[in-house]
């Protein structure tokens, strides 16, 4: 089975104040630690996409990983996704994550990896600990889901190939969050995978500590 391995770092780290990619974690910056994750299950190539002034960055630090390509990202996370599509070498299947996400447990990409072996789209996510509130722009409550049915979307996402890339092509133009989304718009069945919540995305500083911490505890391991 071929895969490719897509690694979303087009982000402009607003929130984080600098480049959050290139924060460190004991020692590794983030974004290599999110790629490294993935070099187990020997994909055929890792495809960064990235922002054009942070690609010649991208290939200092994975110097040292063969199988890395670094294409420039767009607008958006999802023209982001399309460029690197595109440039995949026609895989099986491919696996699409974020590169602040740095925690994913192997264990989980492979249970998310055998199940879109079997349904063609599976996402890695969390049940919802949280009492969710539905509200208009007013912040008039609306309604109360019942948390038993809700998850919170993680990475990675995994998808046969050909079925991600028509979905992509088919839907260009519209806007979505992430790529099972587009899936969904399509009546294409996408399957729940149950990570970690110490798969967390960084986005602020504290996230750095939360994430060296969880690494020094022992809990990732």
């Amino acid at each position: 089975m071929k895969i490719s391995v897509i690694v979303t770092a087009g982000g402009s780290s607003v929130r984080f104040g600098a480049n959050k990619l290139l924060e460190k974690i004991n020692g590794k910056e983030v974004i290599l630690h999110s790629i490294e994750k993935f070099l187990p299950f020997n994909p055929s190539e890792i495809i960064v996409s990235a922002a054009e002034s942070f690609i010649p960055v991208v290939k200092k630090l994975a110097e040292h990983i063969p199988s890395i390509k670094v294409v420039k990202g767009g607008s958006t996370r999802q023209e982001s996704v399309f460029n690197a599509l595109k440039s995949c070498n026609s895989p099986d299947f491919v696996l699409i994550h974020d590169a602040a996400r740095p925690l994913v447990r192997p264990e989980d990409i492979k249970k998310c990896l055998d199940q879109a072996v079997q349904t063609h789209a599976a996402i890695l996510a969390v049940k919802a600990t949280d009492t969710i509130k539905k509200a208009d722009e007013s912040g008039k409550i609306l309604e109360t889901p019942d948390r038993r049915a809700l998850w919170c979307v993680q990475t990675p996402q995994i998808f046969s190939y050909n079925l991600i890339l028509n979905a992509h092509e088919s839907l260009k133009g519209r806007s979505f969050s992430d790529d099972a989304g587009m899936l969904e718009a399509l009546g294409q069945d996408v399957f729940v995978v149950e990570g970690h919540y110490s798969n967390l995305k960084i986005t602020t500083p504290v996230d750095i500590f939360i994430a060296e911490g969880i690494i020094k505890s022992g809990i990732f391991s």
